[in-house]
């Protein structure tokens, strides 16, 4: 999200809990409970610029989360008990699982002591080629060229553009204008554009992977605890959606297929990368159905209800932006989304009636679920 629509949803939930009207239609609007998204934990403080920053919370910011969760009466509980939940129709409490993508290592130094004493379970989708040492960590990649270059170039669809980049601000702008221009493009000519990039920073990649992310020995190592799930994310860490679909079943399968070779335990349950509805859809939710995977988890912005796809399931974000207790307590209540997607659909019906082309942008409101935060 841009700094002004964080803002403006940072406004919006500090007044829904205010109000008290997210605790007030909790009741009608939570569902069967909640997946969290996490990335990277670390105590570091942001840096200038860190357009990164959103992956990125605190220790402080994970305790707090837990035990806000179960004060407002959640169940912390494993994928494997969601799944089983899911399947049965009898009332329980609502539960949460935390989940964090890409195994990285500050996962096992800064969340995993977290989790410890909190007595809590939670899953790390890792994808294959990350823990090899040998993954496109893109996203910091194209970061860390930018905050050593003054100026970048950026070529797409035979337009140059130079970006100045010499303040923090400036090269926050050229990160989004950049970010967001690549990520409707195909996964290998995105990563080409942005090695490009790297190579005329004089950045070097080759050891970005090994830095930041777990490899296996260190996954096993955390794995042998029992309130840790290991789950699939992809070999490479593509777009699934992007994929042909032989290519596509290929990712899912490798990358589950990897993880019980190396870890010597079934793996059932996958991440789709990035996660929004141009990374994962139907045919994609149904390889990992035929794949006899117990769920699979996207990034669409909702609370568990009667009736999700559990080869689509929503995750909502605990992210950099958004660290205190009331953003937590409100987006759990699911009351956002659903206002969300009320207006939504009023948007649809007034541009229905009006005549307004589909692909116009409707009056302010933003094209996607609140808070971005997908890689």
């Amino acid at each position: 999200m841009t700094g002004k629509a964080t803002i403006l949803m940072q406004a919006a939930l500090k007044a829904l809990h205010a109000t008290g009207l997210a605790a007030a239609f909790a009741p009608v609007a939570r569902g069967r409970g909640v997946v969290f998204t996490m990335h990277s934990v670390s105590p570091a403080p942001p840096r200038a610029f860190e357009p990164n920053r959103i992956l990125k919370i605190t220790p402080q910011f994970l305790d707090t989360a837990l035990s806000t969760v179960r004060r407002c009466g959640y169940d912390i509980v494993s994928l494997d008990e969601a799944a089983r939940r899911l399947k049965d129709d009898g009332a329980a409490r609502p539960f949460a699982c935390f989940t964090l993508d890409d195994g990285y290592r500050d996962n096992r130094e800064h969340a995993y002591p977290v989790f410890k004493r909190h007595n809590a379970p939670f899953a790390i989708y890792v994808p294959a080629d990350y823990a090899d040492g040998k993954g496109d960590l893109w996203w910091y990649v194209l970061e860390a060229a930018i905050a050593k270059a003054d100026r970048v170039r950026f070529e797409v669809d035979g337009h140059e553009q130079v970006f100045e980049t010499a303040t923090p601000a400036a090269k926050d702008r050229a990160f989004q204008q950049i970010y967001w221009s690549l990520r409707a493009r195909p996964e290998t000519e995105m990563r080409a554009k942005i090695a490009a990039i790297a190579a005329a920073a004089g950045y070097d990649t080759a050891s970005l992977c090994r830095d930041l992310i777990m490899d296996w020995d260190e996954i096993r190592a955390l794995a042998a605890d029992p309130l840790v799930t290991i789950g699939a994310h992809t070999c490479r860490h593509f777009a699934i959606a992007k994929l042909p679909e032989d290519e596509a079943r290929a990712e899912i399968a490798g990358s589950v297929a990897r993880i019980e070779r190396e870890l010597s335990r079934p793996c059932r349950h996958f991440s789709f990368p990035y996660g929004d509805a141009t990374s994962a859809g139907p045919r994609d939710f149904a390889i990992a159905r035929s794949l006899g995977l117990e769920t699979a988890v996207t990034t669409h912005k909702d609370v568990v209800r009667t009736g999700s796809d559990p080869f689509g399931l929503p995750r909502i974000s605990l992210n950099g932006d958004y660290q205190e207790a009331r953003y937590v307590e409100v987006m759990m209540t699911g009351v956002p989304f659903a206002l969300f997607d009320a207006a939504k659909a009023v948007v649809r019906r007034v541009r229905r009636l009006s005549g307004v082309g589909r692909h116009e942008a409707p009056s302010g409101l933003p094209v996607t679920r609140p808070d971005a935060a997908s890689i």
